[in-house]
C-alpha cells in the first residue's frame, strides 16, 4: 500500500468521529445516555489513535488536499463540547438558571479556546483546560455531586482555559507518561462500563473514573511545580 493511500485512510478513520458524534447527538436527543457516552468513548478513541497515526504516516506530506486538524477541531467541537454540554443541560443535572450558565459558559469559552494559537506547549500539553467536557460530563453522570459543586467545577474549568495552567495530553506530553496513558486508559475502560451499567451509584467503575480524572487534571499542574531536574 502507497503512503498517500494509508495517508488518506488515517483522514478517513478521523472523518469517522462525524459519524460519532451524530450517533451520538441522536441518542442525546432521545434522553439515552447511556448510549450517548458509549459513542462519545468511541470517538475519543479514535481521536486518541488517529494523531499517531497522521504523525506516523505524514499525512501533512502524502495527502495535503485535505487539512486533518481543520476536520480534526470540527469533530472535536462536537464530541468533547457540544453534545456534552447539551446533555448536561437536558439531564437536569444542573436545573434552571444554573444549566444555562453551564451551557452558555462551555460552548462560548471552548469555541473561542479553539480558535487560540497559543493552546498547545512546547512539550505539547495544552496551556488551559483543553475542553474536554465529555471527560466532565460523563464525571459528573457517574458521582452526581450536588448541583452547586457541578457548576462550580463547570465554571473553575472554564476560567482556566484562559489562564497558563497546564494540562498533560495522555500522549504526546513525554513527561510522565508511563502513568499518564495508562491512567487515560483506565478512563476510557471505566467511562465506558460506567455507561454500559447506565451510571449504577455502586460500580466500581466511578473509582476508578475519579482517581484518573484526577490525575489527568492535575498531573500538569504538578509537573508545573515540580519541574525536571537539570542535568549537570
Amino acid at each position: 500500500m502507497s503512503a498517500r493511500i494509508k495517508a488518506l485512510l488515517v483522514h478517513l478513520l478521523t472523518a469517522t468521529g462525524a459519524v460519532l458524534s451524530m450517533l451520538a447527538m441522536l441518542a442525546a436527543v432521545d434522553g439515552k445516555w447511556s448510549m450517548m457516552f458509549l459513542w462519545l468513548v468511541i470517538a475519543l478513541v479514535v481521536d486518541g489513535i488517529d494523531g499517531p497515526l497522521a504523525r506516523r504516516y505524514r499525512v501533512k506530506e502524502n495527502w495535503p488536499t485535505y487539512d486533518g486538524v481543520l476536520m480534526d477541531l470540527i469533530i472535536d467541537y462536537l464530541t468533547y463540547v457540544f453534545i456534552p454540554a447539551f446533555a448536561l443541560f437536558k439531564s437536569g443535572l444542573l436545573p434552571g438558571w444554573t444549566g444555562w450558565i453551564a451551557i452558555i459558559a462551555i460552548v462560548y469559552g471552548s469555541v473561542i479556546y479553539f480558535a487560540d494559537t497559543r493552546m498547545k506547549t512546547r512539550d505539547n500539553s495544552f496551556a488551559g483546560f483543553p475542553a474536554c467536557w465529555n471527560m466532565v460530563v460523563l464525571f459528573l453522570f457517574a458521582l452526581k455531586p450536588n448541583f452547586w459543586f457541578s457548576l462550580a467545577i463547570v465554571v473553575v474549568l472554564t476560567a482556566t482555559m484562559f489562564t497558563n495552567l497546564k494540562f498533560v495530553h495522555p500522549v504526546r506530553t513525554e513527561r510522565w507518561r508511563a502513568i499518564t496513558l495508562p491512567m487515560a486508559l483506565l478512563w476510557v475502560v471505566c467511562a465506558a462500563w460506567a455507561a454500559m451499567v447506565d451510571f449504577h451509584p455502586h460500580s466500581w467503575a466511578h473509582w476508578g473514573l475519579l482517581v484518573s480524572t484526577l490525575w489527568l487534571v492535575f498531573a500538569g499542574i504538578l509537573q508545573e511545580l515540580f519541574p525536571p531536574r537539570e542535568r549537570p
